[in-house]
Order: C-alpha cells, then structure tokens, then sequence
C-alpha cells in the first residue's frame, strides 16, 4: 500500500495516550538492560569469579538474543495477536529479571540474560505495531512514535545513573530488579489500556523459516561482535561466512512462500527502503564512534566506567530533544528534508570531533558528539513513523521488527568494522619507546587498553613514553572513525532527499 493512499482515522483519546505510556516504560527498560550491566561487572565478577571467557557472555549474550529473535517475534506477533505477545514477553522479563538478580553462578546469569534477550525482542516491534494500530491520526501517530523512541533513548540516560546509584546502595543483582514493577504494571494496565490487533488472515507461523533466521543473524552477529575485539580470530570468521551462508538461504525461502518471516515485499516500498537503509548505516556511524568516544574517556582521559556515562548524558540528551522536535517540524515540512538537514547538522558535528586532541579533551569532543546525536534525532523518530506508514496493517510487526533489526545489527557492524579500523590507525601510528620490552611492545600494540595495561609493568620513564604515544595514537584513530561518520552523515542526507521525498508532512 502506498503510503499516501493511507486514510487518517480517528484521533486518539486518553486511553491511547495513556496506553502509550504503558508501552513506552518497557523499551526503555530494554535500553537500560543493554549499558547498565557494564558498570555491575567488577561487583559481580567478585561474587561469582567468572572467567573471561565468561564475562563476555555474560554482556553480550542479551544483545545476541534481541538481534536474533527481532524477526521471529514481530512475525509472530501478527498471526498471534500483538497485545498477547508484549503482555506474555513482559511477564517473561520480570520473571527472567528476578532469574538474573539471584543468579548464584555465571553460567545461571548467562542463561537469564539470553531468556531476558528472548523475552526483550517480544516487546519492541509489538509496541511499535500497536502504536500504528491506536494512532490513526497521521499527527498523533509521528507524536507517539517519537515518545516511543525518545524512551529508548532514554535508557542510556538512566542506565549508567540507575545503576551507579544502586550499585553504591545494594548488591549487582538489583540493576536487575529495576524491570520487575514495571513489567507488572504492564501486565495490569495493558488488557485495559491496550487493543488487541492480529491478521485475521495470518497462517501458521515457518518453523524452517525461524530456524533459518536464527541460524544465520546468530553466528553474523556473534562473529562481528567477537572480531571487533580480535579481527585475527578464525572461529569469529567461520560464524560470520556461516551465518551469511544461512541468511541467503533464508532470504531464498521467504522469496518463495506465501506468508514470510520477512515481507521482502516491503523493499519495494521505496519508502520503506529510505528509512531502513538509513537506520542500517545510522546506527553503524553511531555504535563505531559511541564505542571509540567510551574508550577515548576511559583510556586517554583515564575516567572511571561511570563517570565515562555520565559524559554521554549530554549527547544523548541532546538527541532526545531533536526525537521530539521531528514530528513538529514534519507537520509542515516533508520529513525528507528534516531528515536531511538533520543528518548534514550532524556530519558538522562529527567534523567538529576531530578537532579533538590529547590536550584539548572534552569539550571539542562532547560538544561535536551532542550535535551529531542531535542531528540523528530527527530522522530516528521520522524514519520508524514512515516505516509505519508504509506498511499494510496485518504485517505492521513485521515491519516494525524488520526496522529494529536493521538498525541493531547497524549498530553491531559500526562497532566491529569502524572499531577495527580505529584500531588499524592506532597500532599504524604508535610509535613505541626503544627500551620497551617485547612482551609490553606485544601487549601495546594489541589495542590502547593492552598498552595502559603494560604501562604499569614498566619503569616511570618508559611508562610515560608509552602513555604518550598511545594516547596520541589513539586519538588518530578516533579522528579517522569521526570523519568517517562525517562522510557517512553527509551521504545519508542525500540518500534521505532521493528515497523519502515522496513522504507527505503529517499535516496534509
């Protein structure tokens, strides 16, 4: 259905605006559980001692899962009825909450956090799909979208606040038990507040069809986030060439059945196509400089893993306030353009970055990093409002989760491919002292972390050198990442103006 020919309905109530709110608590839930982890490890690796190997696991696998089953559940959601899944995956997520907060070993925890993933990516496409289903009014619906996705931004807000304020109060399973009320009140309010929407004419849900897709998102994304962290590792080469062995099998499958797991139908939309194409490498500019802006606090500044948090705060504030700017301006302007000039702001704000140096330190950095963040904002809550807006409404699920996925595994990709050419620029321009021992030179040259920890092994003369150069070199490589995303902000604006240009203000 073309996005024009869509027929304003009535305009929503107080009980859809009070529904929405019962919708929006949850994802932003989701988002805390991505960061607030990071700052419980040290208290959690002294009660459970899990290994490295463990400790990974223990971070990424609720990334894993949510990326994995994003298909599966908005597809399932349509044919089993949105409301029934949010409100089955938010009683799933306090039960699994609890699960995690009294884990006693780290495999127990690991097994939590993966349920907590499975039952996370329940929620976020049935949300976005009820939204479609109870804002009818084009106005109200860019409205609640961007609320919608304002909480999830929300969450790395509150995620390193909440948490450092629990963990200076009670143990590391609390940061879990945030969740638990606000999945009851989900399950209370939610029958009342909430319509329930599925296809009439949905059939059974492909059982191959899922194995596929978990089978080939898994490994890609299990082996780009492995070789970020060592792109030398053949198993993490061997998952990712599987899992894309896979996904085009998948991908032959639903051009060949009746009902799919994923609408390809829906990338005809030319609509649809823009504003998944910009989520997908949005998100790959925004995860590859959020991780080497972390690691530029936390190395060459030297700040503590909450205070490096707390200095993203300002960024993502700042993005919150162009997510609920969007839909005001899109009632008169064609989001194409907002979403342009959104995206070229934000290419000034990446340029700006690169004036970052080891001396100057944070403000060119975080001042750049807020106007980038600003600029994304925009196009964030435009894009899934026209991704709504695009699809029929029996596979509204599946679009909203198509959408979803694509900007998480965006984000996946930005962190490895972006973070490994960060780090190709750092171990290209470390110049390292003469005296240096081989083991520490080894170590060094690995990444800036492995050089901050040699450092301490080494005489105060050396060490100093060391630091110097590494801190330098590293600061090249963020440059690099930056002026990236500069190109990749500036490209996306074009990109914007060619595919959503056909997309009407809300207002007519």
């Amino acid at each position: 259905m073309d996005i024009t020919d869509r027929p304003a309905t009535a305009r929503a109530g107080r009980r859809e605006w009070l529904g929405l709110a019962v919708l929006a608590l949850p994802i932003l839930l989701i988002s805390v559980d991505f960061s607030v982890l990071n700052l419980a490890l040290p208290n959690l690796a002294a009660d459970l001692t899990p290994s490295s190997t463990e400790q990974l696991w223990i971070l990424d696998i609720y990334g894993f899962m949510i990326a994995g089953f994003l298909l599966t559940m908005g597809t399932l959601g349509d044919r089993v009825g949105r409301r029934r899944l949010l409100l089955c995956g938010a009683g799933a997520f306090g039960a699994c909450s609890i699960l995690a907060a009294y884990s006693d070993s780290p495999a127990m925890l690991i097994a939590a956090r993966a349920l907590l993933g499975i039952a996370g990516a329940t929620l976020a496409p049935s949300g976005l799909a009820l939204i479609g289903s109870m804002f009818g009014d084009p106005k109200q619906r860019a409205t609640a979208v961007a609320a919608f996705t304002g909480c999830f931004m929300g969450g790395a807000i509150i995620g390193p606040i909440a948490g450092g304020v629990l963990l200076a109060h009670f143990w590391w399973g609390s940061v879990f038990l945030l969740a638990v009320p606000v999945m009851l009140l989900l399950l209370i309010a939610g029958p009342i507040l909430l319509p329930e929407y599925r296809d009439p004419a949905a059939s059974r849900l492909d059982i191959l069809s899922v194995a596929l897709s978990l089978a080939g998102i898994l490994p890609v994304v299990y082996g780009i986030t492995e070789l970020s962290r060592d792109a030398g590792q053949p198993g993490a080469w061997i998952a990712l060439t599987g899992g894309v062995l896979v996904f085009a099998l998948f991908l032959l499958r639903q051009s060949r059945i009746r009902r799919p797991l994923l609408e390809l139908r829906l990338f005809t939309n030319r609509i649809f196509r823009g504003a998944f194409t910009l989520s997908l490498l949005a998100g790959a500019a925004q995860g590859g400089s959020i991780l080497m802006i972390n690691l530029y606090l936390q190395t060459v500044l030297g700040y503590s893993t909450l205070r490096a948090g707390l200095w993203m705060v300002p960024p993502a504030l700042a993005m919150l306030v162009t997510i609920a700017l969007g839909p005001a301006l899109a009632r008169t302007l064609r989001p194409a353009y907002i979403t342009a000039a959104g995206l070229a702001i934000g290419a000034l704000g990446y340029t700006l970055t690169t004036c970052t140096t080891v001396e100057t330190g944070l403000p060119p950095l975080i001042i750049g990093f807020a106007i980038a963040m600003a600029g994304i904002g925009p196009g964030m809550s435009l894009g899934y409002d026209l991704i709504l807006r695009a699809a029929p409404p029996e596979i509204a699920g599946a679009a909203a989760a198509t959408a979803e996925a694509g900007g998480q595994f965006g984000v996946a990709a930005g962190v490895a491919l972006l973070g490994s050419i960060g780090t190709a620029v750092y171990r290209t321009t470390l110049h390292l002292p003469a005296t240096i021992p081989s083991p520490a030179a080894d170590q060094a040259n690995e990444s800036v972390t492995g050089a901050f920890a040699a450092a301490h092994q080494l005489p105060p003369t050396v060490r100093d050198d060391l630091l110097d150069s590494a801190r330098t070199a590293f600061t090249s490589g963020l440059h690099t990442v930056t002026t990236i995303g500069a190109i990749m902000f500036a490209a996306l604006a074009v990109l914007a103006i060619a595919e959503l240009r056909q997309a009407p203000p809300t207002g007519k």
